[in-house]
């Protein structure tokens, strides 16, 4: 039985093959996850109700770009220890340990839609097997795995948590284009409804975590600890964001100040900007718990609103700049670079330049979109008006709005640019690559966030 597993069952890799681990949801969270316990010597079932996923996996071929993962992907499904499937039921039934990895949406009122939890925990309960471990990964508010996660697990399997079959709280702390890294690099926290489920999630997680388990009271701390962290980063950001804001106002640079007061070991700025990702949606998680006992979370209310009209506070940016080359913003040729959440890595999904777009269309803007992450097909899929190429990008331009400070923008030639562009033109950086010096240098009316050290 899994739930009463002891170190030596789990010591070496010939050991562990006597083990199935499922791991439903195999996003860019879970597929590493899996091919994680597949490299430990675990036979792995890679569980996703997405068809094209699951034919993809089962070629060896990855559906995401994460470094690493083709190659440690296309070895365990060539040596057997990989397979994919549709049929979460099935998975879960030939499993020891199952591991579920699946997203926590918010909806348009900015609540949890845990029925994305509550479908693939249907399956997997009809499935279970008296003995098993269940180890949630997903990102839950405080409570939703030993109420929601747990009652349905029991209502659909007959057996009782603790009792017949272990369960855990794990969540994963890792950045897209690290996560292989991360998972393996960084402390795991652990929290389960009983020692027994402790226990066997700790061994279980120990063979893919170099960083330490760090063990907690219950599930419910557990899951407070993943929300606490994300929160604690938004809350920061939106300190930096409105520092930023007043460092425009009375022309100081924020980065500058930012550098000198982190010299102070105690004092930890961050760098400010359009905030995306997973980080927007994380608050809410909290807030939806914090509401049904009363609490009230204010700082974290007003940090999210302070986020939230980053892309607004952009679009302002834009504006000013185009004023002051003698055009507004009606009509204007404006292209924005960077459709990925975040610097240096091809991950669409939180990003903000689909808000970014949206508003400036509405107020009459003509709109287009680069990112070298991304082919134009890629981009025109997911109906962004994309352009091919950074010059085809730049061409006819009145502004350049860089809403993503990747590497391959910090080498832009500004002099060529500006050739290409419309002979008045502006750009607007709230990604922290281009030297407003250099800028004005060329010729360009400058704007960056929190950058108030324009003369233009």
């Amino acid at each position: 039985m899994t739930i009463i597993l002891q170190e030596e069952n789990l010591s070496d890799s010939d050991k562990r093959k006597k083990y199935t681990v499922s791991v439903v949801g195999c996003g860019r969270i879970g597929l590493p996850t899996a091919c994680l316990f597949a490299e430990a010597g675990f036979r792995v079932i890679g569980a996703d109700v997405n068809s094209r996923v699951v034919a993809l996996l089962n070629k060896g071929k990855a559906p995401l770009s994460e470094p690493r993962l083709k190659e440690l992907l296309e070895k365990q499904v060539k040596n057997g220890s990989f397979t994919a499937t549709r049929d979460i039921k099935k998975a879960a039934s030939n499993s020891d340990i199952i591991v579920l990895v699946v997203p926590t949406p918010i909806d348009r009122k900015k609540k949890p839609d845990y029925t994305f939890i509550e479908r693939p925990c249907k399956e997997i309960g009809k499935g279970l097997r008296a003995g098993s471990l269940v180890i949630v990964a997903s990102t839950t508010g405080p409570g939703i795995t030993e109420t929601i996660i747990k009652e349905t697990l029991e209502n659909a399997s007959g057996l009782k948590a603790g009792k017949d079959f272990g369960l855990a709280y794990s969540p994963t702390r890792a950045a897209p284009g690290q996560v292989l890294r991360d998972i393996a690099k960084y402390a795991r926290v652990v929290g389960a409804i009983d020692e027994k489920s402790l226990r066997a999630a700790s061994l279980v997680l120990s063979t893919i975590v170099e960083g330490g388990i760090v063990k907690v009271k219950d599930m419910k701390t557990a899951e407070a600890v993943k929300l606490f962290e994300n929160v604690h980063r938004d809350v920061n950001l939106a300190l930096a964001n409105d520092f930023a804001q007043f460092c425009e106002k009375i022309g100081i640079d924020y980065l500058e100040a930012q550098k000198s007061a982190n010299t102070q070991p105690y004092c930890h700025l961050l760098v400010p900007g359009i905030v995306g990702g997973h980080i927007p949606k994380d608050p809410y998680l909290l807030l939806e718990e914090a509401e049904n006992v009363s609490a009230k979370l204010r700082i974290l209310v007003l940090a999210r609103k302070i986020n939230d009209e980053m892309p607004i506070h952009a679009i302002r940016l834009v504006k000013d700049a185009l004023k002051k080359c003698g055009k507004p913003l009606r009509r204007a040729r404006i292209s924005i670079l960077g459709v990925s959440y975040r610097s240096n890595v091809k991950e669409p999904r939180g990003n903000k330049t689909e808000e970014l777009v949206r508003r400036l269309r509405a107020k009459g803007a003509i709109v287009q979109v680069y990112d070298p992450f991304f082919s134009q097909k890629e981009l025109t899929e997911r109906a962004f008006p994309a352009k091919k190429t950074l010059t085809k990008a730049v061409e006819g331009t009145d502004c350049l709005l860089i809403a993503v400070g990747h590497d391959r923008f910090k080498r832009l030639n500004l002099r060529r640019i500006k050739f290409l562009m419309k002979k008045t033109s502006a750009i607007v950086d709230m990604g922290h690559v281009i030297d407003p010096v250099k800028a004005e240098k060329e010729g360009f009316i400058y704007r960056g966030a929190g950058r108030g050290v324009w003369f233009k």
